[in-house]
Order: C-alpha cells, then sequence, then structure tokens
C-alpha cells in the first residue's frame, strides 16, 4: 500500500517511519526542497502545498491508498481538499477548513452552545470590527469584555498573539497587524489542557488529556505538560465535551488535538484540529504515557490491521522544555541530572528520567520565551513520577542546575 504525506517537515518523521515499520510506501510533498521528511521518503515531491491544484495533480499521480496527516497549520485544508477530490477517505477540506480558520470554527461551536464567548472577525485593514452592527473605523463601544484576545485568524501556534485590556489597546493592536487577517474574542479565565485522540467511525476516542503549564498573557506558551488520568472527573467532562464537538463539526477519520480550558462552567475549547499534535507530544510523550502510539495505530487502521486508541494504563509523567533565560555557563548532563533525582527523602519523593535531550550548550544567549519556535530547538526531558506536584518540584530542581547570567 501506498501513503502520502502533505507536509513533509521534521514534524512528519515519525509517522514516516512508522509507516516504513508497517510496509508503506511513502510519498512526501512540501513546497521546502529541504524539509527533512523528503528525504526519508520513498519519493519526494518539491510541491507548493498551498497550491491545491498542484497537490492534487501530483498525488492523483502517484496513486495513493490514502494521506497520513502529521502536525501542519493552514494548510491542513490543502489535505482536505486531496482527500475529496481523489475519493479517499479522511478529513475532508470543509473539515480542514472549521479547523484552521478560526472565526468559522466558532461560529460553528456556537451554534450549539459549545462555545460561550463573543467572537469578532478584525478586519485589519480598515481597523473595523465586523459583527452585525457594531464595528467601525472609530471603535465604537463593541459588545466584549476585557481583557480580550487578539489573534491570527488562520492557522495555529501561539504567534502574533495580543492581549487587549481597552478599546485603546486593541486600536493599538489593529494598527500593528494591518493587512492580515485576525479574530478578537473574549478571554475564558482557567486553567489549560491539551487533548490527544482520534475519530473512527465517527466515534472520538480521548488518548492522553495534558495540563498544560504556560508562560504569562498574551503569549501563552506551554513549556510543560503533566499527564492527567482517564477517570479524572475533568478528563470525564472533557470526553464528553469532545464528543459533542466532534459530532457537530463532523469530523471522521482522522487523528485530531485541542487546546482546551478549565473553565468555570466547564469545558471550553480555544482550538481543535484534524491532525497529531506536534512538539514531541503525539511522538513521544503520549506513547511513553499510554503506550498508544497515534500514528502507528492509524496506520493499522488503514491497513486494516487490529487497533487500539484506549490505553491500558496512563502513567505519571511530564515533559518540560528549557524555558531558561541568560547567557549559560553551565549545563547539566544526563549523569548530574540522575544523581539529583537520586537524592529522594522517602520512597514517593521518587522521580525518574526517561529522557533527555538538551541542546543549549555553554556561553550561549537565550532569551525569552515568546513562542514555540523559540523554545523547541533547545530540547525537552521527561520525567515519571507519582504526583503532578513532585513532577513540578523536582522539575524546579533541574532547571536550578543551569547556571545562568542575566
Amino acid at each position: 500500500m501506498k501513503a502520502a504525506i502533505i507536509g513533509a517537515s521534521s514534524e512528519a518523521l515519525h509517522t514516516i517511519e512508522k509507516a516504513h515499520e508497517y510496509g508503506l510506501t511513502v510519498v512526501a510533498l512540501d513546497g521546502n526542497p529541504h524539509a527533512e521528511g523528503l528525504a526519508v521518503a520513498d519519493k519526494a515531491l518539491v510541491v507548493d502545498i498551498s497550491d491545491e491544484k498542484a497537490t492534487i495533480e501530483a498525488v492523483n499521480a502517484e496513486n495513493v491508498d490514502f494521506v497520513l496527516t502529521v502536525p501542519i497549520g493552514r494548510y491542513l485544508t490543502t489535505i482536505g481538499a486531496v482527500n475529496d477530490a481523489l475519493g479517499l477517505q479522511g478529513i475532508g477540506k470543509e473539515m480542514a477548513r472549521l479547523c484552521t480558520d478560526k472565526y468559522a470554527f466558532h461560529s460553528k461551536l456556537q451554534e450549539k452552545g459549545l462555545r460561550s464567548c463573543r467572537c469578532y472577525e478584525a478586519d485589519a485593514i480598515t481597523g473595523a470590527l465586523k459583527a452585525g452592527t457594531c464595528g467601525g473605523a472609530n471603535m465604537p463601544n463593541i459588545e466584549i469584555s476585557y481583557p480580550a484576545i487578539l489573534k491570527p485568524r488562520y492557522g495555529s501556534g501561539s504567534r502574533g498573539i495580543y492581549m487587549v485590556e481597552n478599546a485603546g489597546q486593541l486600536r493599538d493592536a489593529l494598527q500593528a497587524v494591518a493587512g492580515e487577517s485576525y479574530v478578537l474574542e473574549e478571554c475564558v479565565a482557567g486553567e489549560e489542557y491539551g487533548v490527544d485522540g482520534a475519530v473512527i467511525d465517527g466515534n472520538f476516542h480521548m488518548v492522553l488529556l495534558r495540563h498544560k503549564e504556560n508562560t504569562p498573557p498574551p503569549a501563552r506558551q506551554a513549556v510543560a505538560y503533566f499527564s492527567v488520568q482517564p477517570d479524572d472527573a475533568f478528563a470525564i467532562n472533557v470526553r464528553e465535551y469532545m464528543k459533542k464537538i466532534v459530532a457537530h463539526l463532523e469530523l471522521s477519520e482522522c487523528l485530531i488535538h485541542a487546546d482546551i480550558i478549565k473553565g468555570e462552567e466547564g469545558p471550553f475549547v480555544i482550538e481543535l484540529s484534524a491532525r497529531p499534535s506536534g512538539h514531541n507530544l503525539h511522538n513521544l510523550f503520549t506513547p511513553l504515557c499510554t503506550g498508544v502510539d497515534m500514528a502507528a495505530e492509524y496506520i493499522k487502521y488503514r491497513t486494516g490491521e487490529n487497533y487500539c486508541f484506549t490505553p491500558d494504563v496512563t502513567k505519571g509523567m511530564m515533559i518540560h522544555y528549557f524555558d531558561i533565560q541568560g547567557r549559560v555557563l553551565h549545563v547539566p548532563d544526563e549523569e548530574e541530572i540522575r544523581r539529583l533525582l537520586a537524592k529522594a527523602e522517602a520512597a514517593d519523593d521518587t522521580c525518574e528520567l526517561i529522557c533527555w535531550n538538551c541542546t543549549i550548550e555553554e556561553g550561549e544567549e537565550l532569551d525569552s520565551v515568546s513562542d514555540g519556535h523559540s523554545l523547541m530547538g533547545r530540547g525537552y526531558f521527561v520525567l515519571e513520577g507519582t504526583s503532578e506536584e513532585l513532577l513540578r518540584k523536582k522539575a524546579e530542581e533541574i532547571k536550578k542546575l543551569f547556571h545562568t547570567q542575566k
């Protein structure tokens, strides 16, 4: 069997590896001739994936059996267009549009009361807010509670986000993003979580719920994730909430990830996309916690083998990225970390180092974390422990082993 992968960045490497393990031939497409996934695919096609027609023609010529999704942003819609045009199973273009257009996503979910905040389409060229009779270049009193978030309408990630406290700040922010498509929505207070899951035959399967540790607003970049047990009360609520969202968006035959807030009124979805999570989550952290490799299980499903998206056990784990600032004077090695963790004061104070991947070098200048791109290249570490509180404590002890000068 033959599979296509549209968008062949380094985030595609894991899925390509799993496809090869299960005997698939992989055709990878990307507009960047140096994309890492192209180098390991069986056939590499340099195609501008923003061009739906060209991508459809290229995939059609390869006579593939299905498309495998990998972490990708706005051009998830191209994957949907390919599936529609070639009659392949998986997400369609309308599904992909709802996942990548934040205003369309909000409007669709608001129909069923699944997203309870006010959201406006922001025209950054004129500085007008378009929402019925509200809006206008002079920024009249729009119906919104501050603080509010102004963020790019299309794609995903934490770049270009503004938190505004009043109409004056909003006016300034709109001027700063003039010429780009943005949405403005009310902030929903609460702790943030991430969901890894799959939709098979119309049924939602939650593989893992992850509790996030974020930088302060407005970036709110995740610097750590903690696994949540599936029988946790909030995890149960999220599972039921996600089932309703999946049904209303008519998602099917896909892997998904979502960002969720634990609000006063229950779960609130920030964003959702019909593709696996990036940042070493779907390919590393989720399999370590649950034993479920989502890419592998989806390939099994597509090739007619037995598959399972329900974990037998969910381990208590944390993945932490290096949110360190300043000039680095000392970088601890793995052995130094293991010695630190061996100094447990009691049996319930024990943590185990599962992974250590640090690319930081002594003498390096590290800026503050503003988005995923400024963080992910530094590496990560994974710990296993009995509680989130313990994992947080040990992570802080590990970060203190880095000597920095500001």
